[in-house]
């Protein structure tokens, strides 16, 4: 696969950007090299919907997404650091096809609930 860009998330042939991850607009920068795993989630109105930036657990940033009431499908993404990026992409099987096309070592994805952000 090619990659993958939406509003906010682009996968380069070398990264993951994400506009906005940042405030006030800084952008992450994600080598697939770095990428332990990538589980994907089930939102709720608990579970992240209601959030469209920042968190209430320090463990997880969920990045700029005013869309994100309307979506049904998270990924975190463990890169090894205490704070794991919380990505809500417009098309998720496109995003993580592409994710897991340039991170071939990547295990299964794992599926379960979104952390509360």
């Amino acid at each position: 696969m090619e990659g993958y860009r939406d509003s906010w998330i682009e996968c380069t042939t070398d990264e993951i950007r994400v506009r906005f991850y940042y405030f006030p607009a800084g952008t992450k920068r994600i080598p697939y090299g770095e990428i332990r795993s990538l589980t994907r989630a089930s939102m709720s109105a608990a579970r992240g919907k209601g959030r469209i930036w920042g968190t209430v657990d320090p463990g997880y940033w969920a990045s700029l997404d005013p869309k994100r009431a309307t979506k049904k499908v998270a990924f975190v993404l463990d890169i090894g650091r205490r704070v794991r990026p919380y990505l809500t992409p417009d098309f998720p099987d496109a995003f993580e096809e592409a994710v897991r096309s340039h991170a071939p070592g990547l295990p299964p994805s794992s599926t379960g609930p979104s952390p509360i952000v």
